[in-house]
């Protein structure tokens, strides 16, 4: 009988964040993915609040991996939270018990020891949140480069965006961070607004996952599910659950459909700031840097969240 493979080693660098809560649960449920560092950054929420949340949502998943802290800002310019969707503490008012406490040192730091520690499968960066880590991370030491196995991204839309006309939140948090990431030349994945959007999390769905069972993780869930107001862009049929889009790719890639393409930021100062100009037809000639998440199974993800957050305490 054949050798299971061995669970694929991710660093997931996040700014919980009601989305990057069940994101995470996905992730600690997933038995192959090894979660071997949670890295946090200040972007739904100020970066006491995105700690505390992930420290907390750790602990409620019973799970032991460094969390630690990173940056309060992005690379450039200063940092502007979004609490409208969120709530003031990040996770919609849903109160969770404290969670073990963070590992000391910097983000940028702890990544770097992963990756210098991965074997020659590598480690895959996760990033739901501003890109400012990763992306201090490998500015710093360029080298790392080669213990990167991929890239997968929740950032970016090739349409309109949801914080400005032009541009989603997580790019627009720190662009500059994120155009390093595309011009890494690793492999990167990107789950944009457009794919996340397939993803609607309606109250029969939120019933649904209250139905499998009565674990704290899940009811947990399912809490800060419902402390997110619909979406006006969705039609005000429920809110999309962007950042566990980006954990399913690495769950179960057959939801999805993809499509190679060319991406890149702008970076200009005008209202276009922080757009991901997503060539998907390629039109500019440029060789593909990412592949775009284009299509998802909207039932199949929600049953595989149901299935993974059933199993965790």
């Amino acid at each position: 009988m054949p050798r299971p493979p061995d669970p694929r080693p991710i660093i997931i660098d996040t700014d919980p964040g009601t989305d990057d809560a069940i994101a995470l649960f996905l992730a600690f449920g997933t038995p192959g993915l090894d979660v071997r560092l949670v890295s946090v950054t200040g972007g739904n929420v100020g970066l006491a609040h995105t700690l505390a949340n992930a420290r907390a949502l750790v602990g409620l998943a019973g799970r032991d991996m460094p969390v630690v802290a990173g940056a309060d800002r992005p690379l450039l310019g200063g940092f502007a939270a979004e609490t409208r969707v969120h709530g003031r503490d990040g996770l919609g008012g849903v109160r969770l018990p404290e969670g073990p406490p963070a590992t000391p040192g910097v983000a940028a730091d702890a990544i770097r020891a992963v990756l210098r520690a991965a074997g020659p499968q590598g480690v895959s960066l996760v990033g739901i949140g501003p890109a400012t880590n990763l992306a201090l991370a490998l500015a710093t030491e360029p080298a790392l480069l080669d213990h990167v196995a991929e890239i997968v991204l929740m950032a970016g839309a090739w349409a309109d965006g949801n914080v400005t006309p032009a541009a989603e939140f997580n790019a627009w948090s720190d662009p500059e961070a994120l155009q390093i990431l595309l011009s890494s030349g690793r492999p990167v994945t990107l789950a944009t607004l457009e794919v996340a959007a397939q993803a609607v999390c309606t109250p029969a769905r939120i019933a649904a996952l209250r139905a499998l069972g009565n674990g704290a993780c899940l009811g947990a869930a399912c809490a800060i599910m419902e402390s997110v107001p619909p979406a006006r862009r969705l039609g005000g049929a429920g809110h999309a659950e962007y950042d566990a889009c980006a954990l399913a790719w690495l769950a179960a890639p057959a939801l999805f459909t993809t499509r190679p393409v060319h991406a890149e930021m702008d970076l200009g100062p005008g209202p276009s700031r922080g757009r991901t100009v997503i060539d998907r037809w390629g039109r500019n000639g440029r060789a593909p840097n990412a592949r775009l998440l284009e299509t998802l199974d909207a039932d199949g993800f929600f049953a595989l969240l149901g299935e993974r957050l059933a199993t965790l305490p």
